[in-house]
């Protein structure tokens, strides 16, 4: 740090609310020395920010934002201290920062929670539409804020039956080596959906409910020839189904239904021969009423920080090829 630019900028802070961010043995404080290249030194309820005019300054809204941030949250997790500074500079709605968005709550009292602002964006446009297409990396929460969605709208009576299905699409292997009859072999391709659905209902909870047919999983093909009324329906891999069968898809669409269809466009596992139904469909429904795209990008990525950043190289790198 070059010594004769450092400038000093003093916080008067309430302890209750600078305590969330500053994390255990003020692992968190290192966190954000390193990302804005300052120094910071906590005195009783004062915070003094070190460093350039510039990285002060950054540093000072990065600060704000996760103390906004703090006053409606138990806590600042690890991925909402990373977002939040990845953030600064950058439009951040304030109803993300100060409104952590509670879909549900998992079957340990764990609250699903809008960690992004790409997340709260795609949270409401599934409460406002009937079909929503959700376009993005791994990692960014597609199927896991859909299935929290759809236990509460099912919690609440605004639905009576959950229907989750995904193509039954091999990278790189083939289902007839695989053992088992077809529905062993099925299986290993729906176990994202089995994971989410445990997580937030419980295996026990869902057992019953899958008995009684109010929860259903099956592959994509399944659900030709069906109409489905009073349902909420995900369509999760959807970058993995045809033109004929993303169509075939969204005609099942029944009254007081609602559908929400995932997917990655960057790793599409179909045929070189074959087009993606998820990228032809963003061509053909344009501008219809109750239907909308939603695209996250790296910046939504709310698995380990380091998945981040390999997102970011692929892309790099692939665009480079290009």
């Amino acid at each position: 740090m070059d010594k004769k630019t450092i400038k000093q900028i003093d916080l008067d802070l309430q302890m209750q609310n600078l305590n969330k961010i500053i994390g255990i043995m003020d692992k968190n404080l290192s966190v954000i020395e390193h990302f804005f290249d300052v120094d910071i030194i906590l005195r009783d309820d004062m915070l003094k920010i070190m460093g350039t005019e510039q990285n002060t300054q950054r540093a000072k809204e990065g600060v704000s934002n996760l103390l906004k941030a703090a006053k409606n949250r138990d806590s600042i997790d690890e991925q909402t201290l990373n977002y939040i500074l990845s953030m600064t500079g950058k439009k951040l709605d304030e109803g993300y920062i100060e409104n952590a968005d509670t879909v549900c709550y998992s079957v340990r009292g764990k609250a699903i929670r809008c960690k992004t602002v790409g997340q709260k964006e795609y949270v409401a446009a599934i409460r406002r539409n009937d079909i929503t297409f959700a376009i993005g990396p791994a990692g960014t929460g597609k199927t896991y804020l859909a299935m929290a969605m759809a236990v509460d709208a099912f919690k609440k009576g605004d639905v009576t039956r959950i229907v989750l299905t995904r193509p039954a699409v091999e990278a790189g292997e083939s289902l007839g080596f695989l053992p088992g009859d077809l529905r062993e072999k099925v299986d290993p391709y729906l176990r994202p959906i089995y994971d989410a659905l445990y997580d937030i209902m419980g295996v026990e909870v869902y057992q019953k409910y899958l008995e009684r047919g109010m929860i259903e999983v099956a592959p994509l093909a399944y659900m030709r020839g069906r109409t489905l009324d009073d349902s909420f329906i995900i369509l999760d891999e959807a970058q993995n189904t045809t033109p004929e069968q993303m169509k075939m898809f969204l005609t099942r669409l029944g009254f007081g239904s609602k559908a929400v269809v995932t997917g990655d466009i960057t790793q599409v596992d179909l045929p070189a021969n074959k087009t993606s139904g998820l990228v032809k469909v963003q061509h053909i429904l344009k501008n219809i009423p109750k239907l909308e795209f939603i695209y996250l990008g790296q910046a939504d990525v709310i698995r380990h920080s380091l998945v981040q950043k390999i997102i970011d190289a692929y892309e790099k790198y692939e665009s480079d090829e290009k």
